[in-house]
């Protein structure tokens, strides 16, 4: 493997390269990055014992220069025999505390804060940092902490209802995401050249003629009754051409203009699922030496699916192996799918003349415009 891709883990003050096996895995919608490194050699002939690393250790992961991930160790597993010795470390982002911890805040209520401040305090018990890559939101009524939840189960509900999501980065902090933020990559996905695998599952179960979100609010002095304890909102979707209803039970405080999001949201997404296509590409990086990164926007040309259009990296897993290589499998989606409105792919959805390349133009538009 050469310096670009060696794979490098920075732990206890010491540096530690020559893996065998490589997974790292991140994505748009993955909370915490992960992990799993492993090396066998012959057993050194006196019953030498491998320098171990501690489980709960900091830790920081490069592939050459390019940091990938910092957070800790959390297993180390070994397995040996009369002839071999095979040593594994796994680890996650910092942010991997928010998932498997404790919403503990001390009042655990918030009114009239934005999503982002309140997201900052939940992650601020763990000392997790959050980075806003998203437009601040409007006030939230109230948000009050579930007993039992976890924080990032607390920090969901918040972005469930505004439409936005979050991953971690290469730091360990918290991103409430921009779709695209990665930038553009230089090289485009095409079959034939630098795509080994393609699978697509071209699932359309999750795909509805109608959204209806439901939800309720507290009553005020101004609203009251039905108008505050019923809140609803519907949208209809003419590309299902038959009649296929689903209806979204919303959480915490809702409005008219929260439930109205959501179901626009809900219908951008589920076509955008059920275009998901994932891939398999030869190395790390692209042709200029970049890394391929999750959250970049890409040319995809795959005549044999029927793509030909702007996707969305959404997952991107760096696999090493004996028998393969250096490999990425990828997961790409329309950048539309993560896109809360008004960028309204369902309003855009209009053929190009003379353009029949994309077989998928009737239900998205063949470019993508932010």
């Amino acid at each position: 493997m050469n310096d670009l891709n060696t794979v490098t883990l920075s732990v206890g003050g010491h540096d530690y390269g020559g893996w065998k096996a490589v997974t790292i895995g991140a994505g748009l919608e993955r909370q915490a990055r992960d992990f799993t490194l492993g090396i066998t050699w012959r057993w050194p002939g006196g019953g030498d014992v491998p320098v171990r690393i501690r489980q709960g250790e900091p830790l920081e992961l490069y592939i050459g220069q390019d940091l990938l991930l910092t957070g800790y160790v959390f297993t180390t597993p070994i397995r040996y025999d009369s002839e071999s010795i095979t040593l594994s470390i796994t680890g996650r982002s910092k942010t991997a505390d928010l998932v498997d911890c404790a919403a503990v805040n001390k009042p655990g209520q918030w009114r009239g804060q934005s999503v982002q401040k309140i997201v900052a305090a939940i992650a601020g018990e763990y000392a997790i940092t959050v980075v806003n890559d998203a437009a601040d939101t409007a006030g939230i009524d109230d948000h009050t902490i579930e007993p039992g939840e976890t924080a990032f189960e607390s920090i969901d509900r918040l972005l469930t209802q505004s439409r936005l999501f979050s991953t971690d980065d290469a730091q360990g902090r918290l991103v409430i995401a921009s779709p695209g933020s990665a930038g553009r990559a230089v090289d485009t996905l095409e079959l034939g050249k630098n795509l080994l695998s393609g699978e697509a599952n071209l699932d359309f179960s999750g795909v509805f003629s109608e959204y209806i979100s439901k939800g309720q609010r507290s009553g005020t002095d101004d609203s009251f009754g039905v108008e505050a304890s019923e809140v609803e909102a519907r949208i209809t979707d003419d590309r299902i051409k038959r009649r296929r209803v689903k209806i979204i039970k919303q959480s915490g405080q809702t409005t008219v203009a929260i439930a109205r999001a959501r179901v626009e949201w809900e219908r951008a997404n589920a076509i955008g699922r059920a275009l998901a296509v994932n891939y398999t590409l030869q190395g790390w990086r692209q042709s200029n030496g970049a890394l391929w990164r999750h959250n970049m926007i890409v040319r995809l040309v795959d005549p044999l699916i029927g793509f030909d259009r702007d996707m969305l990296i959404s997952e991107i897993s760096y696999e090493l192996s004996e028998q393969g290589g250096t490999t990425a499998k990828i997961t790409v989606a329309p950048p539309e799918t993560f896109l809360p409105e008004p960028n309204d792919a369902y309003e855009k959805r209009k053929l190009k003349k003379g353009k029949s390349s994309d077989n998928f133009e009737y239900l998205l538009p063949a470019d993508y415009k932010p």
